[in-house]
């Protein structure tokens, strides 16, 4: 298979679902209303609800979702053979993961903004809710530490990076004040961003940055993941608009340029994919490909914490509903077309089939690297760009995308523990619950020593984990549409799929986790894989009295005993039609 013909075909299946699959979820599903008045309008205070421009917020809402997780997610997943990646990470994008984005942030929109874990108390019921908290906050604790580990590793294989990686963040603040304080004109600002963007890169590649054993008293790799906790920590503090926004705008638009070199040299070079379509030789410690397929590719398929980030952030600063379908829905086809880059690099990126074995000899070793090292290789066949500076882009991409999901896991991990207060009858205001946050994954990270691995102590987990919540997410938007009376089905149909492997995927780590005596994974494996049937028998029960219930389709609320949903209202009292369904 040449990897152009992989391209263009995944490339037109992905534009095609926004151009054609999105427009009928958006008019016909979910009905978005542009006259509708968002949170960021109603509630806004500056910090966290701001109105913001729709390209500024789609790339806000692009890097917090994308990370490195399409990137490392597919890099594994080819052990299988390339067809079943592709196939999942397009079918994926197309049917799942621009659905789940655009519907939890329209769920989010019509509750004020809040998340997903409060919208659960509300549609499947109290105890869902506490369950739903519990199973968001492992996984954004897997994400922030995990995250940590992965750019820690990075800045410290790639030392071309450094520059670039901490030299975005002057670059963002500058932006922001660009955007919002001087007022500049969005297209001069974002060439200035990027032509800085990527003037920091020519420095970084000609200057690398190696840091001293010890600094400050700390090895490397404890001053890095310090220095990344300690800025993470900052930045989820900041209002919205000073660094987080106009950071993962910037970067969003950096990584379409990153992509467009990627398959830039790929239209010149046209390599060989040299994987095989069907993997019959997989190395011993490789899993069944179903279920475990469906929870290595998570981000770039389908990814719950997508849905952390539209009703955690997103919503909260739409300026037009109409606005979900560019921002939610196209979110998840640029997190496609990431995956799919990810997909090429690992499969093309390599000379011959023995070179490809000899790097995916085990499972789960190889990711960021593999996808940098067969980037690299492609970029500079195609392009003529020098080895060094082809990595020094893939990698100081890799690092800014996880960096961006690391700043944005800490903010919402903090409204996760307000809430928990909330709950508790606790006032814990953004100071206190920063520092929790901070604290909980950073002993995660230093469990197993100065070094920081322990970040990636319940990493297996993260698969399956943010995958059942994707699919508790599409049961909150599947209420929510029953009680409006809407079809359910393009919910309902990736929900059961999801949830379905999701489940089967924990029960088979169940078994590894026992026979490697590796307790701690046993224990929180049996917590999540509890809570998430639990959860799914309150929102079954939900379903079912969402559908035979009768709701008033305008407020989404019970018709009192007596009454219809088409004479309630002003509508209904004047003895008119009812007005348009919102």
């Amino acid at each position: 298979m040449n990897s152009l013909v992989l391209m263009v075909v995944g490339l037109a299946m992905v534009l095609a679902g926004y151009f054609l699959y999105s427009k009928f979820l958006a008019n016909r599903v979910y009905r978005l209303d542009e006259t509708y008045r968002t949170p960021s309008h109603e509630m806004r205070d500056g910090v966290d609800y701001v109105p913001t421009n729709k390209f500024v917020l789609w790339g806000h809402h692009f890097t917090s979702v994308a990370g490195a997780a399409p990137i490392v997610g597919p890099a594994i997943a080819v052990i299988w053979g390339w067809v079943p990646a592709f196939l999942w990470v397009t079918l994926g994008t197309v049917f799942f993961a621009g659905m789940h984005d655009m519907g939890a942030l329209w769920a989010s929109v019509r509750n004020k903004g809040r998340s997903m874990g409060m919208l659960s108390g509300r549609y499947i019921g109290a105890r869902g809710r506490g369950l739903f908290l519990v199973v968001i906050f492992l996984l954004l604790l897997m994400v922030i530490a995990a995250f940590a580990v992965v750019i820690k590793n990075l800045l410290i294989a790639t030392p071309t990076s450094v520059i670039p990686v901490w030299g975005a963040i002057a670059v963002a603040a500058v932006i922001g004040q660009m955007i919002y304080r001087w007022k500049i004109n969005l297209l001069v600002t974002t060439v200035i961003g990027v032509v800085a963007l990527y003037s920091l890169i020519l420095v970084g590649d000609r200057f690398p940055v190696v840091l001293p054993d010890p600094i400050l008293g700390m090895s490397p790799a404890t001053f890095w993941i310090v220095a990344l906790f300690v800025y993470a920590g900052i930045a989820s503090l900041l209002p919205v608009w000073v660094l987080l926004q106009p950071r993962d705008y910037i970067n969003g638009v950096q990584l379409f340029i990153g992509l467009g070199i990627l398959y830039g040299a790929v239209l010149f070079s046209t390599p060989a994919v040299v994987a095989p379509a069907f993997n019959e030789n997989v190395p011993a410690d490789t899993p069944s490909l179903v279920p475990l397929l469906f929870v290595t590719i998570a981000c770039g398929a389908i990814s719950g914490f997508h849905g952390m980030v539209s009703s955690g952030t997103s919503s909260k600063q739409l300026d037009k509903e109409t606005d979900g379908r560019f921002v939610g829905y196209f979110g998840a086809v640029g997190e496609g077309m990431l995956a799919l880059g990810a997909i090429i690099a690992t499969t093309a990126g390599f000379r011959t089939v023995a070179d490809w074995e000899a790097v995916y000899s085990s499972f789960a070793v190889n990711g960021v690297g593999a996808f940098v090292d067969g980037g690299a290789a492609i970029v500079n066949a195609g392009l003529g760009i020098p080895a060094s500076l082809s990595a020094t882009i893939l990698a100081t991409m890799a690092v800014l995308f996880a960096a961006t999901t690391m700043d944005t896991g800490v903010r919402l991990q903090r409204f996760v523990v307000q809430e928990a207060g909330e709950l508790a009858g606790v006032r814990v205001n953004k100071g206190v619950g920063t520092v929790v946050v901070l604290v909980v994954a950073m002993g995660l990270v230093f469990s197993s020593g100065g070094e920081g691995d322990g970040g990636l102590l319940i990493w297996p987990l993260f698969g399956t984990t943010n995958q059942l919540l994707a699919s508790l997410t599409l049961a909150v938007v599947a209420v929510i549409l029953l009680r409006k009376k809407r079809n359910p089905l393009p919910v309902l149909i990736p929900l059961v799929f999801v949830l379905v492997m999701s489940i089967y995927a924990l029960v088979v780590q169940l078994g590894t986790f026992w026979a490697d005596q590796s307790w701690l994974l046993l224990v929180l494996d049996v917590i999540i894989l509890v809570a998430s049937l639990w959860v799914s028998v309150e929102a079954a029960a939900a379903m079912n009295a969402a559908r035979k219930g009768s709701f008033d389709p305008e407020s989404d609320e019970p018709v009192p005993t007596g009454t219809s949903a088409a004479g309630t209202g002003a509508a209904g009292a004047s003895g008119g039609k009812p007005s348009k369904e919102a």
